[in-house]
């Protein structure tokens, strides 16, 4: 049974802050990363369903929450830019789709 070794407590008063400031970031920062995750899948989501309005609705809450994280620095800006360009293209496909299909 393989057990990670125990973090030794930092003697410095000032380590022993920066102890207690990264968990309080680290959850901040999961916290933001999950919400981004999952803003991105229920842009997809909707796509896969076919619902155009859900999807364009979804689309443009995620772009929020993708800005919002990326000025954080939590992902590169370029990722950002990347996911949300795609999703934009995955709901304009389903818009024309739709409408061609009409």
């Amino acid at each position: 049974m393989a057990t990670k070794p125990k973090k030794k407590n930092p003697r410095l008063a000032s380590g022993r802050k920066r102890v207690r400031q990264d968990v309080k970031l680290n959850a901040a920062n999961t916290s933001l990363r999950s919400k981004y995750r999952t803003a991105v899948k229920n842009v997809e989501k909707a796509v896969l369903a076919g619902d155009k309005t859900k999807a364009a609705e979804a689309f443009a809450r995620a772009q929020s929450v993708v800005d919002t994280v990326a000025d954080k620095g939590i992902f590169h800006k370029n990722k950002a830019a990347r996911d949300k360009s795609r999703l934009a293209a995955k709901v304009k496909a389903l818009a024309t789709a739709a409408t061609a299909a009409a």
